[in-house]
């Protein structure tokens, strides 16, 4: 692995965009970003960047990229090299200023059986085998949960922490490669987490280093994300890669994907989108009911203060009406807990709230705290790590949060969390 440096030319088309950076605080220095170079042993239609996600109950999209046209093909089966199943799908490519992506393949294969591990290969390319765990279909359930993961050391640190927690199903609530424009990071990105990505199913929403908008060269925003990165949006009834919902376990933890980036006001889309899946879920059925997104509601640190604060307005009570149980965001670089909380203060019906920004970005950690702390936060530290959310039966999981401590990983935050449906002090709130 070597590092590599952004030139002049891409820091200055990075500060025209409105990412809602903040330059109030200072950001100390994280380690050096990651240039991952495509492997020497490679030709064009060697499949890279391979990462799985989930789509409904049973089955798995696969997604990779080959820098030649290749088949859109997956085989697979349930024991090494030896594949009794088959599926074909699509493949896109985009282009961005002066770069082309390579040929990004996207193909759904099922249906699977759970806790089972699949062996895999992307177009019959038979020098590369991959393998993935499906997610269990009955509780405990692991969620592993890191935000802002960007690609340095610290990246790769948090990384090889996850890589050893067993999760089954993995939440990034935003800010994935933090390519700011100079696309060859993606690629580099991908390549970095595809031996974790290729393994478990990662469920990601966008933040704000995903929006790469530039007018007039560049209007749309997303455009790299939603290529790279789909979503299973379509099979939650939404209309936009930007947000969506999944069910795991059976259907007995419901996923809010929402979008930070785009439209949430109480005309747009998703905040009808949002009413009616929330409308749809049988609590009886779906004791849990977990919220991602990326500008915090609640936030105690000096960065990024309010960034949130117009979604939280428009949302919030939705949330908090149908019970959801918490919310994990990220964009402040640091890890902070907050108590069971609605409109500012504490409440036993509320949801919990967790800002989780601090896997390895390049831009350092969020260490200036607003003094004294408020009552609702719970427990604040500015350090790398990632969290684990064990889902253990349908009224009880185990939160913890891991912090990266010279590359050791050290357990500094943990609580229970009981199911706001369980509790009978929050029965007069809106369920079904």
């Amino acid at each position: 692995m070597g590092c590599t440096l952004y030139g002049p030319h891409v820091v200055l088309l990075a500060l025209l965009l409105s990412f809602s950076f903040s330059l109030s605080y200072h950001r100390p220095p994280s380690r050096a970003t990651l240039s991952i170079p495509a492997p020497q042993d490679t030709d064009g239609l060697t499949p890279q960047q391979v990462h799985v996600s989930l789509v409904g109950d049973n089955k798995m999209r696969i997604t990779w990229i080959t820098e030649n046209e290749a088949p859109s093909t997956v085989d697979y089966g349930t024991s090494s090299r030896t594949y009794t199943s088959s599926a074909t799908g699509s493949v896109t490519s985009y282009s961005f200023l002066l770069y082309t992506s390579g040929h990004i393949h996207d193909v759904i294969i099922g249906p699977l059986s759970p806790s089972t591990v699949y062996y895999y290969r992307c177009s019959s390319n038979s020098a590369y085998e991959f393998s993935f765990k499906t997610p269990p279909s009955k509780l405990p359930l692991k969620f592993a949960i890191v935000g802002d993961l960007g690609q340095t050391g610290w990246t790769n640190s948090t990384l090889q922490h996850l890589g050893g927690s067993d999760y089954d199903v993995l939440l990034l609530p935003g800010d994935l490669s933090y390519a700011d424009l100079d696309q060859p990071l993606w690629d580099s990105y991908g390549r970095l987490i595809e031996p974790f990505a290729s393994s478990r199913p990662w469920m990601v929403t966008e933040g704000n280093h995903e929006i790469e908008k530039l007018p007039p060269m560049e209007s749309s925003p997303f455009k790299s994300y939603n290529a790279r990165w789909r979503m299973p949006y379509d099979i939650s009834a939404s209309d936009s890669n930007l947000y969506y919902s999944f069910d795991v376990a059976g259907g007995v933890v419901h996923v809010l994907m929402l979008g930070s980036y785009t439209d949430f006001d109480s005309s747009s889309a998703q905040f009808k989108w949002l009413m009616a899946d929330l409308d749809k879920i049988d609590r009886k059925q779906t004791p849990w009911l977990l919220a991602l997104i990326h500008a915090p509601w609640y936030n105690s640190n000096e960065a990024h203060q309010g960034d949130g604060e117009d979604m939280r307005k428009s949302m919030e009570n939705l949330l908090y009406q149908y019970k959801v149980d918490v919310v994990f965001a990220g964009h402040v670089h640091a890890y902070e807990r907050f108590t069971r909380v609605y409109d500012n203060s504490k409440d036993g019906c509320g949801p919990m709230h967790v800002t989780i920004g601090d896997g390895g970005n390049r831009e350092g950690l969020a260490n200036k705290f607003l003094d004294p702390q408020p009552e609702i936060s719970v427990f604040r530290e500015a350090s790398f790590g990632h969290g684990e959310f064990l889902v253990v039966n349908e009224t009880h999981a185990h939160w913890t949060w891991h912090r990266n401590d010279d590359d050791e990983q050290v357990m500094a935050d943990q609580v229970w969390v009981t199911t706001l449906i369980s509790q009978t002090t929050c029965k007069n709130k809106t369920t079904k």
